[in-house]
């Protein structure tokens, strides 16, 4: 009786492993999503294909910025715009949110998070706002969620983060601002702000990367990471004069490059760049600035500019099938090669920050 009960138990698991589980596929195969305002005020998670329709939209509990995808399951995770409390973990699929993160007492999310190779944790950029520091909270993807533990970011206002192909090095965008939800959004320490690339394994930081002191007051806020270990990033300038540079350019165990770039084309950003990305083949680097209303693009090698397209309160950039897309507040979606120039009001929806690449 035991050994048929013991069979059947692994009959019933080996059933289970056997399984289909869910793919995004099955959600409509959306290639993009993103976080939106809709009519009536209310705010939520587009999935979004190839053609630019709305596969999906899930409602949100208050406005996002960006969000994280798992590499396995039809799952995303929201963060709430900073200084956010919230993150919701959406299953697509369904519509429903399975897990509500809360930052914990002391902490809050700053809009970005990745996940690991194997989608077993994710991994969020937080405030440890008495402190005045920043950390990477930790979560289990394979037990609702959990809080597993928290590490040091390397700088202080860690905005972005990305995960190194093939590897789970992360890169985190330390902005350098400190900030205190007492005050908002009121930027504490700018006489001494200092921002860095910080890259961490295991918890360990294996390499930071600081920007020379001309650039002193430039934020790092936005990633982008291409196939072969490249960091493209994005920079917010806090100080009076003018900044010498918006986009940058790094790769591990070399110095960070800020991108050549006239005057005028560096003076077109506004001094905001608000996402970047870097092209299928490697060989361009785009930054998108809503403040400037345009897309500039850099030659990832030759580190310079060499183009600026016109578009207003553009924001959000991302990869779609070796070509990249952009989004609006205006609610436009638009992809950048040539031979592709369509656009689409999309249901009236003001899309939010970031495109995020399924």
């Amino acid at each position: 009786m035991a050994d048929q009960k013991r069979r059947a138990f692994l009959s019933g698991l080996l059933a289970a492993s056997m399984w289909p589980k869910p793919t995004w596929a099955e959600a409509g195969s959306p290639v993009l999503l993103s976080a939106a305002k809709a009519s009536g005020g209310r705010y939520v998670l587009c999935g979004i294909n190839n053609t630019f329709d709305i596969m999906f939209q899930i409602p949100l509990p208050a406005r996002g910025h960006a969000a994280a995808v798992h590499p396995m399951r039809p799952e995303a995770v929201v963060f709430a715009r900073r200084p956010g409390t919230f993150a919701c973990i959406i299953d697509c699929l369904s519509g429903r949110t399975i897990a509500a993160l809360a930052a914990p007492k002391g902490r809050h999310f700053y809009g970005h998070g990745t996940y690991s190779q194997d989608g077993a944790v994710l991994f969020t950029t937080e405030n440890n706002y008495g402190a005045g520091r920043g950390c990477i909270g930790l979560w289990d993807a394979t037990n609702g969620y959990a809080r597993i533990e928290e590490w040091n970011s390397g700088g202080i206002g860690p905005h972005d983060i990305k995960r190194l192909h093939g590897s789970d090095i992360l890169v985190v965008a330390n902005g350098g601002i400190d900030t205190h939800p007492n005050t908002g959004r009121a930027k504490l320490n700018i006489a001494t702000m200092r921002s860095n690339l910080s890259y961490i394994r295991d918890g360990q930081i294996i390499e930071t990367a600081k920007l020379s002191d001309d650039h002193r007051k430039n934020s790092i806020r936005h990633l982008a990471v291409g196939s072969d270990g490249h960091v493209a990033f994005g920079m917010q300038w806090q100080g009076e004069a003018a900044p010498r540079g918006l986009v940058g350019s790094h790769r591990m165990s070399q110095h960070p490059t800020v991108m050549a770039a006239p005057a005028d084309e560096i003076h077109a950003l506004n001094g905001y760049v608000g996402s970047v990305a870097i092209s299928h083949d490697g060989a361009l680097i785009f930054a998108t600035s809503p403040r400037g209303n345009c897309v500039q693009t850099f030659d990832a090698d030759g580190l310079q500019w060499n183009a600026t397209r016109s578009l207003s309160d553009v924001c959000g950039i991302a990869n779609f099938e070796k070509t990249l897309c952009v989004s609006s507040g205006s609610g436009r979606l638009e992809p950048l090669h040539k031979a592709k120039r369509v656009g689409l009001q999309a249901h009236h929806l003001a899309w939010d920050n970031h495109l995020v690449s399924v």
